[in-house]
């Protein structure tokens, strides 16, 4: 006869001890194993498997541990949870710690019945973390089963590894060349959004009709839009409207995407406003179609976006939860370590005469050709304009670069009208502030017209092949000083080019003359996003197999490919400006893969070379990035410029330089007929939008959710999992104990906080195992140190001080997982019990540590769920069980801090924990009435967060799981003896 096991209890099942889930059924139990998490799930049938019920065994007072062995236990037991009973279900489950600031969306989003979002923080503060949270959270929950993912090609493989490595979900990469190898596995009839309940799908991909038609019919419930604002544009052309075709294609496709009023949508995007004040509307359109024409000027209308839309600076989150938050207190403060500033220097250079005299031919040549294009045709016209911009962009980046154009055909020749012309050549010459134009745009563009300009282009082609090397070429010469000053200082450079042939070129001459310990690399277009991500971290690999030695150092070169989306602040910490891009933005997007939230430098090098003598870097310099620097200063974050404004003023650099050559003076620029109303025009529109960003980011700023909501959730989360003081704690004393080598940094006391090192050598072969699982085979089998970070941005070889690092999950299952088990060979930091004798206390005392199993009802859009959660509590009591007078939370923490002052005898210690072990039932109504107690709590933590959701607060129910689990019982004796009353005895 079987037996019939309720949601909840505990069974005991293939060796070890299992809850049963709300999933069982009669000949089938769902498990999962105490303090495990959803992947380690198990069914089993109790026709074929043996199935008893299990009671967890009470402490052996013959396994006595020390005054540390509470502590360890406790933070072992919080490390492992995965399945906590708070109503943030998925934090406990998740391999990052958010900062307290990136929860302001998710509590945004758990208010809303349907989730609409415009996610638009300032770039470098974890949008992508804050999206994860979110899909992470509604995953868990059961408001959605599937996600999509819409980015560019070039951030898809990053958006895969974010969301595999940091948030547990295993999405399919959709894109161009993935998708043939998809649908050779699906059945007749079946869609692989079906299949894939997971999925990144590249805007490229989905530009084709048949996969935008067939991903429209199967839309998941959750989709996350990256870039966003690439997807609207401006309706009013004075404002850059007239769309391209694929912006327009985007936004077709996500206004039917958000048509579904049950879908939850999250857009993504740093620059929401930028100056277009109808792009941000129909951005908001899509968010809420009611959005779209609400009177922003009005307080109702500020608020009902304020719903729906988060944007905040570095400035705003960096010191966070802090009195000047309206706090009472900086007892949950949080500072984030964004780099303090970026240290910026323009490095001019001069061209060699041998340089000089060929740019000079060159500008002779570009001015010839248009004067004569000019009287041929508009068309003509047209295609010489930008095949003279492509040759004069070339020659002042590169030998290389210079070469490469003269000898290739211009792109805008095959051009059939003065318009086509436009689209052919535009692309390939300037420097667009939409990123979803990078790929393939570093490709050197051609020159060559016909075979009359040919035969003068190739001698050209000629000359400029000669002037390769630092003799030459001087701009190389002062790069090669730049980067020996930066490395000698300890930096780890990225050098940007605009064109492949000019970082091919860099690549190869810098090659030996940087040390001998330098390690270069370059990262182009011709390589896949993937390909590129893997020479990043090849580079990065090849530097740590030199053992840690200080003076490795690396130096990237890479085209703009790399200029947007992915993230390199954890391998690199300045950025060279080789060459100088037509556009500010471009600037901005460079310098963001390392100035960003996670980068270890508290300051970014930023160097900026121009050509001083070349007739154009010096113009665009003072023109553009002076202004754009100006704005930038005085909003505290950055305005795109928009592409028809930087085209203006490059157009008119180009125009000056073909009059006046590379000696005009600077003023002739702004005297230029027809040009100073032009360039008075760009600096009112500028001038404007600024002023409307400004606007708009303290008009608009996030006020749905009050700093101190935040605070009271953060408080509730740290309660149940633990901080980082409290993991870096746990992870310096299990080690020590466990026989590893530790050593701390020397800014740290042994007890301090800090990074630290550990070689795990000598520790118990099982917890080698686990470690060498998580840092890789080589580091533990060598014995290396193995360092330990207090800052989540660590790199390969490393853990970082958080209760989700997997390396921490290791040590703590093993400490855990050797307390509960008394046969345990080697080394045992923790027990279930204790007796120590101190002067913290005056009276005997007595701490408990009490393991909490609630069953939780949470209704959603898709029906009840039922889930089994678990928490851990310290509760503490004076006295003997009969007669206990119990204490508050706080006094009970407190005693983990007690430290032994006198020596306790052995058979002392025995006789007081048998006292307390053999009263542990005089304690169970207390421990009853305790878990009701933080049932009702729960219950009000969740209602709080999800106010705003009414179906959702009505149906929710919290009822906590009887008997509670006694996992530790710890006697605290007081120095001496003392008097008693009240029934308490010494």
């Amino acid at each position: 006869m079987s037996l019939t096991y309720t949601t909840g209890s505990l069974v005991a099942a293939r060796g070890r001890e299992w809850v049963v889930l709300p999933e069982s059924a009669a000949d089938m139990l769902v498990l999962r194993p105490l303090g495990g998490g959803e992947d380690d799930i198990a069914a089993v049938f109790p026709a074929f498997e043996e199935v008893r019920p299990a009671e967890f065994a009470a402490p052996s007072p013959a396994d006595l541990g020390d005054q540390r062995a509470a502590g360890l236990l406790r933070t072992a037991l919080r490390i492992g949870f995965r399945s906590g009973a708070g109503p943030f279900r998925s934090l406990a489950s998740i391999a990052v710690e958010p900062r307290a600031y990136q929860l302001v969306p998710l509590l945004m989003a758990l208010r809303q019945r349907t989730v609409r979002l415009l996610i638009s923080d300032d770039v470098g503060i974890g949008k992508t973390v804050e999206a994860g949270l979110i899909a992470k959270e509604l995953l868990a929950q059961g408001e959605a089963t599937r996600l999509a993912v819409l980015c560019s090609p070039a951030l898809a493989e990053q958006w895969q590894g974010e969301l595999r490595e940091k948030f547990g979900i295993d999405a399919e990469l959709v894109l161009a060349s993935t998708v043939s190898r998809l649908e050779r596995g699906l059945e007749l009839g079946q869609s692989l959004f079906d299949k894939h309940p997971f999925t990144i799908i590249s805007t490229d991909f989905i530009k084709s009709t048949r996969h935008r038609e067939d991903f429209l019919r199967h839309c998941p419930g959750l989709v996350i839009v990256d870039e966003a604002h690439t997807c609207v544009a401006a309706d009013d052309p004075a404002q850059g409207g007239g769309s391209s075709a694929t912006s327009q294609l985007r936004y077709e496709l996500l206004r039917k995407v958000a048509a579904d009023a049950d879908r939850h949508l999250l857009l993504l995007t740093a620059t929401p406003h930028s100056g277009k004040e109808s792009a941000f509307r129909n951005l908001l359109g899509l968010v809420r179609p009611e959005l779209a024409t609400v009177d922003l000027e009005s307080a109702a209308g500020r608020a009902k976006l304020a719903e729906h839309f988060v944007a905040r600076k570095r400035a705003d989150v960096r010191d966070y939860l802090t009195k000047e938050d309206g706090l009472a207190d900086d007892s949950l403060a949080e500072r984030t370590a964004f780099p303090s500033d970026r240290w910026t220097k323009d490095e001019p250079y001069k061209l060699t005469p041998a340089y000089r005299a060929l740019l000079d031919d060159a500008i002779a040549y570009a001015r010839d050709r248009v004067e004569r294009a000019g009287e041929q045709g508009r068309r003509e016209a047209r295609i010489a304009w930008w095949s003279v911009i492509a040759l004069l962009r070339s020659m002042v980046s590169s030998p290389a670069a210079a070469a490469q154009t003269l000898k290739t055909r211009s792109e805008s020749a095959a051009a059939r009208t003065a318009h086509e012309a436009d689209l052919l050549g535009a692309p390939v010459a300037a420097d667009s502030a939409d990123n979803d134009r990078l790929e393939g745009m570093d490709v050197a563009p051609g020159a060559a017209e016909t075979e009359e300009a040919g035969a003068r282009l190739l001698e050209l082609a000629q000359r400029a092949d000669q002037l390769v090397g630092p003799a030459g070429d001087a701009k190389l010469k002062a790069l090669t000083g730049h980067l020996k000053k930066l490395l000698a200082e300890g930096y780890h450079p990225i050098v940007f080019c605009r064109y492949i042939p000019t970082a091919d070129y860099l690549a190869e001459q810098l090659d030996g003359k940087l040390g001998r310990k330098t390690k270069i690399a370059a990262v182009t277009g011709t390589l896949s996003p993937q390909q590129r991500l893997e020479r990043i971290e090849q580079l990065a690999a090849e530097a740590a197999e030199e053992g840690g030695d200080p003076a490795v150092r690396r130096v990237l070169i890479a085209t703009d490919c790399l200029s947007e989306g992915v993230n390199l602040q954890h391998h690199f910490d300045a950025v060279v400006h080789y060459d100088l891009a037509w556009n500010p933005t471009r600037h901005d997007q460079r310098e963001g893969r390392v100035d960003r939230y996670g980068q270890k430098r508290d300051q970014v090098r930023v160097i900026t070379m121009y050509g001083e003598d070349n007739g154009i870097d010096g113009k665009v310099l003072e023109v553009l990035f002076k202004k754009h620097r100006q704005i930038k200063k005085d909003l505290g974050i950055s305005v795109s410029v928009p592409d028809e404004t930087a085209s203006g003023v490059t157009d008119a650099v180009v125009e000056w330089l073909l009059l006046h050559g590379r000696q005009g003076s600077q003023e002739s620029l702004f005297e230029m007929d027809g040009h100073q109303e032009s360039f008075d025009r760009i600096e009112r529109e500028w001038t404007s939008a600024a002023d409307r960003e400004k606007t708009s980011r303290s008009k608009y700023a996030q006020r749905a959710i009050h700093p101190e909501e935040v605070a009271r959730e953060v408080a509730a989360v740290r309660a149940a999992l633990g901080g980082a003081e409290e993991v870096r704690g746990f992870a310096l004393e299990a080690l020590r104990d466990l026989d590893a080598l530790v050593r701390t940094a020397p800014s740290s006391g042994r007890d301090g906080s800090g990074d630290f090192t550990a070689q795990v050598g000598g520790t118990p072969a099982g917890l080698r195992d686990a470690l060498a699982a998580t840092l890789g085979n080589r580091l533990v089998e060598e014995d290396r140190e193995i360092p330990f970070r207090t800052t989540p941005a660590i790199g390969r070889g490393e853990a970082a001080l958080v209760r989700t690092d997997p390396a921490i999950g290791a040590l703590a299952s093993y400490v855990l997982d050797s307390a509960l088990d008394v046969n345990a060979l080697g080394p045992r930091p923790a027990r279930r019990c204790g007796v120590v004798t101190t002067d913290a206390v005056s009276i005997r005392t007595t701490l408990l540590l009490v393991r909490y199993r609630f069953h939780l009802t949470l209704p959603s859009r898709t029906g009840e769920r039922q889930l089994v959660a678990e928490d851990a509590r310290l509760l503490a009591y004076q006295g003997v069980p009969a007669r206990a007078r119990w204490l508050d939370d706080d006094a009970a923490t407190a005693l983990l801090a007690a430290r032994a002052t006198a020596n306790t005898h052995e058979l002392a210690a025995r006789n007081a924990i048998s006292r307390d072990l053999d009263g542990l039932p005089d304690l169970a109504a207390h421990l009853t009435e305790y878990g009701t107690r933080l049932a009702a709590e729960l219950d009000a933590s969740h209602r709080r967060v999800r106010r705003a959701n009414e179906e959702i607060v009505r149906g929710l129910k919290v009822v906590p799981q009887e008997p509670a689990d006694v996992l530790g019982v710890y006697v605290y004796l007081p120095q001496q003896p003392v008097s008693l009353s009240s029934g308490a005895e010494a």
